[in-house]
């Protein structure tokens, strides 16, 4: 299954600007999707987050506005503008915004 990207292919574009934030939300917005995985780009307001879940694939976050907590195993990480952080497949994280931030998922499947 490969769907349309949301973006044109073969043009730039600037993350950071491609996503507002919404008072009080989260909005997410596919960049990609392919058999392969995903990437989808997200915004938290401050206070705003993703309770406790799992995934089957390792997943990469990287920090593109803002300030985030990501938890992963029960060990709470700070992440800020520029940062990544890899949390591995079938290990219970969350995420929160320490304010508010925007972020790059991009999830592999193996």
């Amino acid at each position: 299954m490969t769907s349309e990207p949301t973006f044109a292919v073969g043009t730039a574009f600037d993350l950071l600007h491609e996503i507002e934030y919404s008072k009080g939300g989260i909005i997410s917005k596919q960049i990609l999707k392919n058999l392969a995985g995903n990437v989808t780009l997200f915004s938290f307001d401050k206070g705003q987050g993703l309770s406790e879940h799992t995934a089957p694939f390792d997943a990469l976050v990287q920090i593109i506005d803002g300030q985030a907590e990501i938890i992963i195993g029960g060990k709470s990480n700070i992440l800020q503008s520029g940062q990544i952080i890899i949390m591995p497949a079938n290990v219970p994280h969350a995420v929160f915004a320490v304010e508010k931030f925007k972020m790059v998922l991009t999830m592999i499947k193996g």
